[in-house]
């Protein structure tokens, strides 16, 4: 099976490490992306590893995937079809990540943006390890089988989409949203109003308020 790999911070307290924030990026992008998140966040998470992989597909722009698009055709469909296909690979990343660290999964925060960020709902809501949080910025949920079950570990979610994205349709985030809060997870929403397929300050300033509260527990 393909190896992640791409840039990571250490704490920034200079000690080892207790907690981990797990950073997906979106279509043709790469770990260095992402990894710009880590110092608006690094106050908050002073003993965290901030950790931002490349995903395991290039794309023919350069760049990475964690799948492939169809875009032609039925594009949820293939979403749904990647995010299954993609899903080992990022199981794997984060397991040999707690094993590698010693870091429990209860303090992992995986966070991702528009494809990354439907990467990180998938996964995050499957484990059967609960997580730290979930953050998805731009995204979608795409849910696996039994995502509904009772005994299933449900993370705190934070969903943050601005409402002029004609990448990935704001109207996911909020249908994530009510599918979510249904099945009985804890979901913070944010809508960045004015704000296309992007990360804003308020959306940014949103996630580290969630970030704050989960660390908090």
């Amino acid at each position: 099976m393909t190896k992640l790999s791409g840039p990571m911070l250490p704490p920034a307290n200079g000690e080892a490490p207790d907690t981990a924030v797990v950073l997906l990026h979106g279509y043709g992008s790469d770990g260095n992306d992402l990894i710009g998140l880590a110092p608006q966040w690094q106050h908050l998470l002073p003993s965290a590893l901030f950790v931002s992989p490349n995903a395991p597909i290039g794309t023919p722009m350069g760049g990475f995937q964690w799948f492939a698009i169809d875009w032609t055709g039925d594009r949820l469909a293939s979403r749904q079809t990647g995010v299954l296909e993609a899903r080992p690979v990022l199981e794997t990343f984060l397991r040999d990540l707690w094993a590698q660290t010693g870091i429990a999964p209860e303090r992992t925060i995986l966070a991702g943006f528009s494809q990354g960020a439907m990467m990180a709902l998938h996964v995050g809501t499957a484990l059967s390890e609960r997580l730290m949080g979930v953050i998805g910025f731009s995204g979608a949920y795409l849910p696996a089988d039994g995502f509904e079950a009772t005994d299933a570990a449900r993370p705190p979610i934070c969903l943050i989409h601005g409402d002029m994205d004609d990448v990935v349709d704001p109207n996911l985030s909020q249908e994530a949203n009510a599918v979510l809060t249904e099945a009985g997870y804890d979901v913070s929403n944010h809508v960045s109003r004015g704000v296309g397929h992007g990360i804003a300050p308020d959306g940014l300033a949103f996630a580290s308020q969630f970030i704050e509260k989960i660390s908090t527990k």
